[in-house]
C-alpha cells in the first residue's frame, strides 16, 4: 500500500465513523469511501512560488455568506497536459492555502472547487500535491461554511489528481 493509498484509507475511516465526520449520520450508514482519481506523480509539484511584494488583505466569501481573511501570498506557474497555467497561494494565521477550481467542476470535480494546503520547503518553494487536494466539507452538506474559490485560481484545464465529486 502506497503513502497515498494509506492517507485515503484513514480519510475514508473518518467519514464514515467518526463523530466530527462532516458526513450526516444519514450519509454515513450508506457510506463506502470517497472516490478518488488515480495517483499522479505528474501533478506532484516542488514549485517556486513568486511572492508578491505587497501582500493585500482579501475578504474570500464563504458558502453561507460569511468572509474569511486572507492574505495574497504569491503566484506559482505550472502546466498541465502542455498548457501553462498559474495559481494564487493564500496564507491566514492558520497557514497556507490554496483553493483552485478545474474544468472537471460540476462533472467529476465539485462545483466550487477544491483545497490543499502547499506544504513550504526551502528557498522560497511550496510543495503542491494535487493527489491530495480535497472538497471542502460543505460539498457534503449545507451546514457547513466553506470559502468560495476566487477567480483568479479558476483553471480552464482539468487537475485529474485527488478528491472526485462527492455522491450521497
Amino acid at each position: 500500500m502506497t503513502e497515498l493509498d494509506a492517507f485515503r484509507k484513514e480519510k475514508d475511516e473518518f467519514f464514515g465513523g467518526h463523530p466530527q465526520s462532516p458526513l450526516t449520520p444519514e450519509q454515513r450508514k450508506d457510506f463506502h469511501g470517497l472516490q478518488y482519481f488515480p495517483e499522479n506523480e505528474g501533478l506532484r509539484l516542488d514549485v517556486k512560488v513568486e511572492e508578491f511584494e505587497n501582500k493585500e488583505r482579501f475578504e474570500m466569501q464563504t458558502s453561507t455568506g460569511d468572509v474569511q481573511k486572507y492574505e495574497r501570498f504569491g503566484k506559482f506557474h505550472f502546466a498541465v497536459d502542455g498548457e501553462e497555467v498559474e495559481l494564487t497561494i493564500y496564507q491566514s494565521q492558520h497557514g497556507f492555502f490554496l483553493p483552485f477550481v478545474d474544468s472537471l467542476a460540476g462533472s467529476e470535480t465539485y462545483p466550487a472547487g477544491r483545497y490543499l494546503e502547499p506544504e513550504p520547503l526551502a528557498g522560497g518553494r511550496f510543495l503542491v500535491d494535487f493527489n491530495i487536494a480535497y472538497n471542502p466539507y460543505c460539498a457534503y452538506n449545507e451546514m457547513w461554511s466553506c470559502p468560495i474559490t476566487p477567480a483568479e485560481n479558476r483553471l480552464k484545464v482539468a487537475i485529474r489528481a485527488g478528491e472526485k465529486l462527492f455522491h450521497s
